[in-house]
């Protein structure tokens, strides 16, 4: 299916494979032990009062309904233009469909959201078709026929997730007009139907890419305000502030294992083992995905049943105390007191179910990890294929025309070298590692107190180091 996502093998690198191994090992044992001696109490997660908001200008302009209204129009006439290929072009591979979603969609996303935050909110032709048909039924989009259950959290969404990387990585003929229409004629009918139950909400909960987007774009350096103002902030202070819900760390987990089995599948032992196995190959595939998902999914909720575990030992009132020195600071100095008593007693009387809480409370530091995956494995695939679609998308139709006036675009390889690639891809891995132990450490330090949240931490480490050593078996094992 279009491109091989990544380069070459290990020889690519410009330093040995083991060492790179080492280093990168090596820079989240550091990064452990400088913040266990300098970071001893949570910083992230709060409002800055002194954070810059965005120029007087630009912030009335986005404060006006024109705003949001150019984004949800810029997003239906996108959607209508991907269809006149989806729907009347010819089924073939200069057909630009595949690669409109799977390249330009699904692996843009995260650029966008990294830099401009949950993007498919503002796109979502989905949204915008709901709204306009509230609107000419006098209805508030937001309510529906029944209100949506407590507790559903993301669990529609990981549901939905997982549809679209069986799709990606396992289906059959998944580049194909008929399986990529099928596939988002069903989105389309379970989102709107959805909305048309629960209310607007729904998109919130069980769209996978408004949950995909949204959860990236916690890093983003932007964000809007509960004021509505739009203003600068430290990414890590928006990622710290994903606060736990039903199926956040299903819905990470998912995300990060199923860029593991790309991996997977493209390294020549996976690609023989599928050839030469008399199963078909979907429900290997199928097998495999559900494995690696699992396994990652194993992993992590054994090493923070033992991070709440050591974390929690003995922490009793310590414990209480720490959270509501916490929630004081970040609710502020008047409410901080009365908040801070409140979450002292509750934290001093909760200690016991800690344990139990900690792979939720620390799902919000694998996003990063995942992130770092995702920008590594699909970095060339963006960058190539990316220009190959452009073009095309010139020509939907396959007519010879040059609608968009980039049909004679050539791809250029802009610079980019095995060598090169293979050091980012490292990089982007180490720093998306070296940020998710940052987040961890400053959430650990808010749950326990400090004397057993660097204990607590260190499955976390662990769990860490192994990621990061398979993240990268796999990906040079390509």
């Amino acid at each position: 299916m279009l491109l091989a996502h990544g380069v070459g093998g290990r020889q690519d690198l410009p330093i040995p494979f083991p060492a790179a191994l080492t280093g990168a090992a090596l820079a989240l044992l550091v990064s452990f032990v400088a913040l266990g001696a300098l970071w001893k109490e949570p910083r992230l997660g709060g409002a800055d009062p002194r954070a810059r908001t965005l120029p007087g200008a630009l912030q009335r302009a986005m404060a006006t309904p024109a705003w949001d209204w150019a984004w949800r129009i810029a997003g239906l006439l996108a959607a209508a233009y991907f269809c006149v290929g989806l729907v009347f072009g010819p089924d073939k591979a200069d057909n630009p469909t595949a690669g409109a979603f799977y390249v330009l969609f699904w692996v843009g996303l995260v650029p966008l959201s990294l830099l401009f935050g949950p993007v498919w909110r503002a796109l979502s032709p989905l949204r915008t078709l709901h709204l306009l048909a509230c609107t000419a039924l006098r209805r508030d989009p937001d309510a529906g026929l029944r209100p949506l259950p407590p507790g559903v959290g993301y669990w529609p969404a990981c549901a939905g997730l997982f549809a679209f990387v069986w799709l990606e990585l396992v289906a059959p003929e998944r580049a194909t007009l008929p399986v990529i229409g099928a596939w988002l004629a069903a989105y389309t009918v379970i989102m709107l139907a959805g909305a048309v139950v629960f209310g607007a909400g729904w998109f919130g909960h069980a769209d996978p890419f408004e949950a995909y987007s949204g959860i990236v774009g916690r890093l983003a350096p932007v964000h809007r305000r509960d004021d509505g103002v739009v203003a600068w902030r430290n990414s890590l202070d928006g990622m710290a502030g994903l606060r736990p819900a039903p199926g956040l760390t299903t819905l990470v987990v998912v995300l990060l294992g199923s860029t593991m089995y790309d991996s997977l599948s493209n390294a020549p032992i996976w690609v023989r083992f599928i050839q030469e196995s008399p199963i078909p190959a979907p429900v290997t595939g199928t097998a495999g995905l559900l494995a690696v998902i699992g396994l990652v999914l194993a992993a992590y909720r054994v090493a923070t049943a033992l991070a709440g575990r050591w974390g929690a030992a003995g922490a009793g009132t310590t414990a209480g105390k720490t959270a509501g020195k916490t929630a004081g600071k970040t609710a502020g100095k008047t409410a901080g007191k009365t908040a801070g008593k409140t979450a002292e007693t509750t934290a001093g009387t909760t200690t016991g179910t800690t344990a139990g809480q900690t792979a939720g409370e620390i799902a919000h530091s694998i996003v990063p990890i995942a992130v770092g995956y995702v920008i590594a494995h699909y970095y060339t695939l963006f960058l190539l294929e990316g220009q190959r679609t452009i073009a095309l998308l010139s020509d939907p139709l396959d007519t010879g025309a040059n609608w968009l006036g980039t049909a004679g675009w050539k791809i250029q390889a802009l610079g980019t070298t095995p060598a090169g690639v293979a050091t980012l891809q490292v990089t982007v891995i180490v720093v998306g590692h070296v940020l998710g132990t940052v987040l961890a450490h400053d959430r650990a330090l808010a749950l326990f107190p400090r004397r057993t949240a660097v204990i607590g931490q260190v499955p976390l480490l662990v769990l860490m180091v192994v990621y990061t050593v398979v993240g990268l078996l796999l990906l040079f094992a390509a």
